[in-house]
């Protein structure tokens, strides 16, 4: 299964999460990824003691760097610049995350790359962009993507404090636009025989993330409402709980479709006629009284009670608020996709999907990350005899 990739050659100076995301998702998909580190090793190799893992493990780091080859090159020195060169020119695509001023400085540009090798895709990710006086500024995700564009302030309630974001969101999500960008230009590429520079930045996924609002801010100068539980305007579009604690979140978007299969499963079905809630729009109004109504309701079965009660309605959308315990152990997670098994060894070791399937050219992924300089002579030798 050797992945729509397979044959593409793939150099990835990445640091962090958000380059290396891009280029594990290539590496996924069948692309032969090179990873230049440092000889002190991408910082994200420390994300295992920083999380306190004592057996050495590093959850995170395997997540974004499996199937990939790395080579220990300083290029701070002349000679490992030109090796990193060397690499460049016959690879396919090249990605980083390296700030535009720093690459510019070891000669790593895009201008000076495609002199040597006008067929290269170069991808790059910034924190904020290209052009702007922030062009250069250090980020990470939980700034530039989360806080800067606005990703943590629609997630807040009036008066409360910003949610902390889960390691990686911002950084994955930019990963995978690289990764679908690079894809397009080497389409591009077969078209025309000529390579280019894809960029995209943390800043831009978040506001694009957060487009529904933002665009709706724009072009009518109305923000929506941050909702709240206790008055959401569709009751039938609210989280609840059941009597063991367990919460859910009902998804009846469409009013009228959804609210009589909510009657029935809740069995209510004199609501269908009460004046207070008849309408979607006297449910709005009475919003508050009928959410507390649903409250105790909800309250007086455990959620197991309660699923069969509503997978006999079709019409009833809903989905149980799931932890870490929850998806590992749900069927439909094993069934869609979601764990794939990373040789090492004798032992395959159990890890996270990336998202796509490719059902002609189907993937798998091919080695656990690479330790530290694993494949420096290997990578060397295939210069050689080039």
């Amino acid at each position: 299964m050797a992945g729509p990739l397979d044959g593409i050659k793939v150099v990835e100076l990445g640091v962090w999460v958000a380059g290396p995301a891009a280029g594990g998702i290539l590496a996924d998909w069948g692309a032969d990824v090179v990873k230049i580190e440092p000889p002190s090793g991408d910082p994200a190799r420390l994300f295992g003691r920083i999380l306190g893992l004592q057996d050495g493990s590093n959850p995170p780091f395997e997540m974004d760097n499996r199937s990939k080859r790395s080579i220990v090159l300083d290029l701070g020195t002349e000679v490992h610049r030109a090796v990193a060169h060397e690499l460049i020119s016959g690879a396919d695509v090249f990605i980083t995350n390296v700030r535009p001023d720093a690459l510019q400085r070891l000669g790593l540009d895009y201008a000076a790359l495609a002199e040597h090798n006008p067929g290269l895709v170069y991808g790059l990710i910034t924190g904020y962009g290209e052009t702007g006086p922030d062009a250069n500024r250090p980020a990470y995700d939980i700034a530039a993507f989360w806080a800067r564009a606005g990703v943590a302030a629609l997630l807040t309630r009036p008066g409360d404090v910003p949610p902390f974001q889960r390691g990686g969101m911002g950084d994955h999500l930019t990963g995978m636009t690289l990764a679908a960008a690079v894809n397009a230009a080497l389409v591009a590429r077969a078209r025309t025989g000529t390579g280019q520079l894809v960029t995209t930045s943390l800043y831009r996924q978040g506001t694009y993330t957060v487009s529904f609002d933002l665009n709706t801010f724009l072009l009518s100068g109305s923000p929506i409402s941050i909702g709240q539980r206790e008055n959401m305007g569709n009751p039938a579009m609210n989280n609840y709980a059941a009597s063991d604690g367990r919460r859910f979140w009902l998804v009846g978007m469409e009013a009228d479709r959804h609210w009589p299969p909510l009657c029935r499963a809740v069995n209510r079905p004199e609501w269908l006629s009460d004046s207070r809630f008849d309408t979607a729009r006297n449910r709005a109004i009475n919003a508050r009284e009928l959410i507390a109504a649903l409250d105790v309701i909800f309250a007086t079965k455990t959620l197991d009670e309660w699923t069969p009660i509503f997978e006999a309605e079709p019409e009833l959308f809903w989905s149980p608020v799931n932890g870490m315990e929850d998806i590992l152990g749900d069927e439909q997670f094993h069934a869609g996709g979601g764990l794939v098994d990373v040789p090492d060894g004798d032992s395959p070791v159990p890890m996270i999907a990336t998202p796509a399937d490719f059902h002609g050219t189907p993937w798998a992924p091919r080695s656990v990350a690479p330790r530290l300089g694993e494949h420096t002579e290997e990578i060397l030798a295939e210069l050689r005899e080039r």
